[in-house]
């Protein structure tokens, strides 16, 4: 598995064999079956995590019991609390694998460690980190902005494999909409 983070990281950094030496010492590898928690709401979040195989979603469960999907992440992804992770707190989401995966855990030290004695390392996780907040601001501007059927226009444009692989009902919690909605947008196309 850490073949799959060497090929991914090799996409985006420079790093020499004894720097993919380190970043393997650091990496522990857990694998979870459909439906197992990679976090639960109220543990803290302890781990930096990249996905090798699998996917997974970060949700809430409201005081209905609505789980309200925050996002889907799948290989090549990373995916972790980090508002948790940074702070120590309790979390306040789920992280659960929709399908059998395996991750990459990397804890929040051994991550310090690695931006700190690997520079092209710490550069590419910025980016990653500058990508995300950009996508999540992008996320919460539709998500205010646009219709049903354009959330899920662009839900299905930018994310094709998201819409092939996650059940219905998680893709409608996703986009904020009701399944009987996403049933009719589907059917439209």
């Amino acid at each position: 598995m850490f073949e799959v983070f060497k090929a991914y990281v090799l996409r985006h950094a420079t790093v020499s064999e004894e720097e993919f030496a380190l970043l393997e010492a650091v990496a522990k590898l857990k694998k979870l079956r459909k439906r197992q928690y990679l976090l639960q709401e109220g543990d803290v979040c302890r781990h930096h995590c990249f996905i090798t195989k699998g996917l997974l979603r970060t949700y809430a469960v409201d005081d209905k019991g609505n789980e309200h999907i925050i996002r889907f992440a799948m290989e090549d992804w990373w995916i972790s609390d980090r508002e948790s992770l940074m702070s120590g707190n309790p979390s306040k989401f789920n992280i659960d694998a929709i399908e059998d995966a395996e991750v990459l855990l990397f804890e929040k030290a051994s991550m310090d460690m690695l931006m700190e004695k690997l520079p092209a390392f710490k550069k590419m996780i910025s980016e990653i980190l500058d990508k995300s907040f950009i996508t999540s601001q992008n996320r919460i501007h539709e998500a205010i902005s646009s219709t049903a059927e354009e959330k899920y226009q662009n839900f299905v444009q930018r994310y094709p494999a998201f819409a092939l692989r996650a059940p219905q009902a998680m893709i409608a919690s996703y986009l904020g909409i009701k399944p009987e909605t996403l049933s009719r947008l589907r059917n439209k196309r």
